[in-house]
């Protein structure tokens, strides 16, 4: 029998995942560069940040570079325990039907 309980349906998204999975390797990413690796629009990439916020995964930080606006993310403690926890619970999922 599979355990699927640690899948977070929050991060079943291919951004939400690349997103996370940048940010836990890294501490301060810049809106700019979070959509130059992840190839994102403005509105695609600004939705599911806002998404990721809301739940509390990703904190954003905005500021002004001289008279330009920079906005950064970077994963909260409950992301970085959540997004573990479905990593691994997809990792046993998959070691499971590798049998």
């Amino acid at each position: 029998m599979v355990n699927i309980d640690g899948i977070n349906k929050d991060f079943e998204s291919r951004v939400r995942l690349g997103i996370l999975s940048i940010l836990s390797v890294n501490d301060w990413v810049t809106f700019v560069d979070m959509k130059k690796y992840l190839d994102l629009s403005d509105g695609n990439l600004a939705s599911h940040t806002l998404a990721l916020e809301t739940k509390g995964y990703i904190e954003v930080k905005k500021l002004f570079i001289g008279k330009k606006p920079e906005t950064s993310y970077r994963i909260t403690n409950l992301g970085r325990l959540s997004f573990t926890k479905h990593v691994e619970a997809l990792a046993q999922l998959l070691n499971l039907t590798n049998l």
